[in-house]
């Protein structure tokens, strides 16, 4: 609840013996409550020397973390009112559409960039198989809203298909729309898996995350409007900045005899609604297991 005070929170002890700073302790602490909505925007931070007698560490060490705090916008400082858990600028995606990234971020007004990173022609292995091509395009991509990194995408196309594709005419642009300004291919459907997963080193430099933070993946594979695999595709999002939302709605009911003919698809909603459910979980146990082992 906006404005409240968690000044009578329960403070997890600071391990004095640990080879990671003091601050940095603290620091990831209240990070973990702001990000995980304990502390929600609008919540008064207790006082510097709240904190002190609390943790059990000098001022300095408070004013440190604080200060980390502020620098990534995740508190506002001010003074003689103390500090409060800032306003969170959240990006939204639909994961159950067939839009991609892009069209979704620049519908909400934000400025949406994309840089490319790569575009190679590799041999097909086992994960891209279903393009069904020996050949496919690797295309890896950053996508930034009002300039803050948000994602890394790694898309395969089919190859020679769409061998024509540059790393020019993906600058900046939406590779969707470029397949149907360019090659006439609508995205009309797709699988989606969503999961929570350690980010390695080059990822989580080019999201700014700390090495000890886990990512949300999101997989899947994209069919034309024909009914074609067109791509296959891994996006790593930024945890604190992309929320997923999932509309979900009641499936038709399927007589008992007709069962056995369903099509799979029908259950997409449910097994996606599932999935989100347990995404906020498996993403705290994550972290902290990362954290725990020292990443």
């Amino acid at each position: 609840m906006a404005g409240t005070d968690s000044s009578d929170a329960p403070g997890r002890p600071l391990d004095s013996d640990s080879s990671e700073p003091l601050h940095l302790q603290l620091r990831g602490h209240l990070r973990a409550q702001i990000l995980n909505h304990s502390l929600p925007p609008g919540t008064s931070l207790p006082s510097e020397a709240q904190l002190q007698v609390r943790y059990g560490v000098s001022r300095s060490v408070v004013r440190q973390a604080l200060g980390a705090l502020a620098d990534e916008g995740l508190i506002e400082r001010g003074r003689g009112r103390g500090s409060t858990v800032a306003p969170r600028r959240e990006h939204h995606r639909l994961v159950h559409r067939t839009s991609g990234l892009s069209a979704q971020l620049g519908s909400t007004g934000a400025s949406v960039g994309t840089e490319v990173l790569s575009l190679s022609v590799q041999d097909a292995d086992a994960s891209t198989a279903v393009l069904g091509t020996p050949q496919v395009l690797s295309l890896e991509r950053l996508r930034t809203a009002d300039g803050v990194p948000i994602a890394v995408i790694h898309t395969w196309l089919p190859v020679p298909a769409f061998a024509d594709l540059t790393a020019e005419s993906l600058q900046n642009a939406s590779l969707h729309a470029v397949l149907g300004e360019k090659f006439g291919v609508q995205i009309t459907s797709g699988k989606r898996q969503i999961r929570a997963v350690p980010g390695d080193r080059d990822l989580l430099r080019l999201l700014r995350l700390d090495t000890s933070s886990p990512v949300l993946l999101l997989e899947g594979t994209s069919f034309d409007q024909d009914g074609r695999p067109v791509e296959v595709f891994s996006t790593w999002h930024h945890p604190d900045h992309v929320v997923f939302d999932i509309d979900i709605q009641r499936e038709p009911a399927v007589p008992a005899s007709a069962g056995s003919l369903a099509s799979p698809a029908a259950d997409a909603p449910d097994a996606v609604a599932d999935q989100a459910r347990q995404l906020g979980a498996d993403l705290l146990r994550l972290a902290d297991r990362l954290s725990h082992r020292g990443y």
